[in-house]
């Protein structure tokens, strides 16, 4: 996908007078379909909501720094798994943060939380969040300090 392009509407859009944005590269007279290169190219890629099944938001609040491991003894077949579950559970055999699941994976962060949260639910992948500690609605100054102190080691 083209970061850099917006799709507006319609003729005289971001396409050109006349053109729609997704016309460029098309062969007029094959019925306005792309080159086969590009058919090719467009066929191994998989779009983000089509992984998560339109979905943005995980079933569960979910934090980038929440460790995640895989679970010792899943509860069905690896063999069967999306691709993408698989990936997961093998970069989790050691414990990774979803942000390292995402980094690791060269997936969207948004996708990546979906993506674990389910596995979570479906028992295969077991979460370690951290329960925040707050003193009337403030985060505990104990914590603070000792991230300051990490931080500052590095």
């Amino acid at each position: 996908m083209d970061r850099g392009s917006s799709y507006g509407g319609g003729p005289g859009g971001p396409g050109g007078p006349g053109r729609w944005p997704g016309d460029q590269g098309r062969v007029p007279g094959q019925g306005g379909r792309p080159p086969a290169r590009e058919e090719e190219d467009a066929s191994s890629l998989v779009r983000p909501y089509a992984v998560t099944g339109g979905r943005t938001k995980p079933r569960y609040d979910l934090a980038i720094e929440a460790l995640v491991t895989a679970a010792p003894y899943p509860p069905r077949d690896v063999a069967v798994l999306t691709p993408e579950y698989r990936a997961i559970m093998d970069l989790c055999r050691s414990a990774r943060s979803v942000a390292e699941v995402s980094a690791m994976l060269r997936i969207p962060l948004g996708v990546a939380r979906v993506l674990v949260a389910d596995m979570a639910v479906e028992g295969l992948l077991r979460l370690h969040q951290s329960r925040p500690t707050t003193t009337g609605g403030q985060p505990d100054l104990r914590l603070l300090e000792r991230v300051l102190s990490g931080l500052r080691k590095l």
